[in-house]
C-alpha cells in the first residue's frame, strides 16, 4: 500500500493585537514629543551651551587682561630702567635714594623658599597619597583625607604667624645663630602648607590606576608595598607630576608666610637660614599705598608681577608637557 506523503503542516495564524498607544517611538525608544516641547527643549540646550562658552570666555578674557595690564605697566617701568639691568643686577633697592632695579634678588628668595617647601611637601604628599591610596582601610581614608584638604582652609596669615612664633624659635634651638627673619622656617611652613595639595591629587591619581594592574602584581608575587612603588607609582606619574606642579606654582605665589616670616629684605643669597624678600612680599610691601601712582617704584611691582608669572608659566609648560609625556590610556 502506498504511503501517504507526509504534508507540512501550516503554521498557526496568530492574530496580531491592535497596538497600543505609546509615549516611544519604534526607532529609537525617545519620547515622542510636540512641537512646542521639542522647541523649549532646544532653546534651554542653547542657553545652556551659550552660559558655559560665557563661563569659559570670562576665563579667557581674564587671563588675556591680567597680561595687557602687566604688559602696558610694565613697558613704562622700561623705558626708565633697561631689561639689561633688570635681568642682571643683583641689588634690589628701588625705594632708597640710589635706586637699583636687580630683581635676582628677588627671584632667589622665591626660588629658595620654593624648594625648601618642595623638599617638605613632595615626600611628606607623597608618602600620604600612597598610604592613603594603598595600605589605608576605608574608614581611615574616608576621616584622614577630609581632615588634610581642610587644612588647605587655613589663612596663609596664620601659617606665616605660626612660622614666626613657632618655627623659627624651634629652628633657633638647633642652630644658634639662626637670625629671627629667615627663609628655612618660612620654606618649611609653606611645604607644609602645600602638602594637602599634593597628597590630594597624587591620592587621585594613584587610585585611577586599574585594579587589574595590581592584581597582576599580586600574581608575580609581589607585595603591596612593591606594587605600590614599582607599579601604582609609574601608572600614576602623569597625575603626580600635576600635583607637584601645582605645589610648585602654590609655593612660588605664596605672599603672607614669607612676607611675615623671610623678614622682606631683598638679598641676593640662596642660604635658607638668611632673611631675604620674593616677589611677592615686595609686591605686597609696595602695594601698601606708600607710593604716588605712576612712580617708577610703583611701576616695578608690574614688572615684578610680570616676572612672577613667566615663572608660573613655565612651571605649567613644564607640567603640560610631563603629563602630555607620560600619560597613560586605561
Amino acid at each position: 500500500m502506498r504511503a501517504r506523503e507526509a504534508r507540512p503542516r501550516a503554521a498557526p495564524r496568530y492574530v496580531s493585537e491592535p497596538k497600543k498607544p505609546s509615549l516611544l517611538s519604534d526607532t529609537d525608544f525617545t519620547p515622542v514629543l510636540s512641537r512646542s516641547a521639542l522647541r523649549y527643549r532646544k532653546m534651554r540646550d542653547r542657553v545652556i551651551e551659550l552660559l558655559l562658552l560665557a563661563a569659559g570666555l570670562i576665563a579667557v578674557f581674564t587671563t588675556l587682561a591680567i597680561v595687557a595690564i602687566l604688559l602696558i605697566e610694565s613697558s613704562a617701568f622700561f623705558k626708565h630702567v633697561s631689561i639689561v639691568e633688570f635681568l642682571t643686577d643683583t641689588m634690589w633697592t628701588p625705594l632708597f635714594a640710589d635706586a637699583h632695579y636687580g630683581i635676582l634678588p628677588l627671584v632667589a628668595g622665591t626660588l629658595t623658599t620654593t624648594v625648601v617647601a618642595l623638599l617638605v611637601a613632595v615626600p611628606i604628599g607623597t608618602l600620604i597619597a600612597i598610604y592613603l591610596s594603598e595600605f589605608a582601610p576605608t574608614k581611615v581614608r574616608e576621616t584622614v583625607k577630609p581632615i588634610l584638604e581642610l587644612l588647605g582652609a587655613v589663612p596663609t596669615v596664620v601659617y606665616g604667624y605660626f612660622a614666626l612664633t613657632m618655627v623659627t624659635p624651634a629652628l633657633q634651638r638647633l642652630i644658634p645663630d639662626l637670625p629671627g627673619f629667615n627663609m628655612l622656617s618660612a620654606g618649611l611652613v609653606i611645604g607644609l602648607m602645600i602638602v594637602p595639595y599634593v597628597s590630594s591629587l597624587s591620592e587621585d591619581a594613584m587610585r585611577s590606576v586599574p585594579r587589574y594592574m595590581r592584581e597582576g602584581s599580586y600574581a608575580m608575587g609581589a607585595t603591596r608595598l612593591q606594587t605600590a612603588l614599582h607599579v601604582v607609582v609609574p601608572g600614576a606619574f602623569s597625575g603626580l607630576a600635576a600635583a607637584f606642579i601645582l605645589g610648585i606654582s602654590r609655593a612660588v605665589g605664596e605672599t603672607m608666610v614669607v612676607a611675615i616670616a623671610a623678614g622682606m629684605q631683598p638679598n641676593f643669597t640662596f642660604d635658607p637660614r638668611e632673611p631675604a624678600a620674593t616677589i611677592t612680599a615686595y609686591i605686597v610691601q609696595v602695594s601698601l599705598g606708600d607710593l604716588p601712582h605712576g612712580s617708577i617704584g610703583y611701576q616695578s611691582i608690574f614688572a615684578a608681577g610680570l616676572v612672577l608669572m613667566l615663572m608660573t608659566l613655565v612651571f605649567n609648560v613644564i607640567g603640560y608637557s610631563l603629563t602630555r609625556r607620560f600619560r597613560e590610556a586605561y
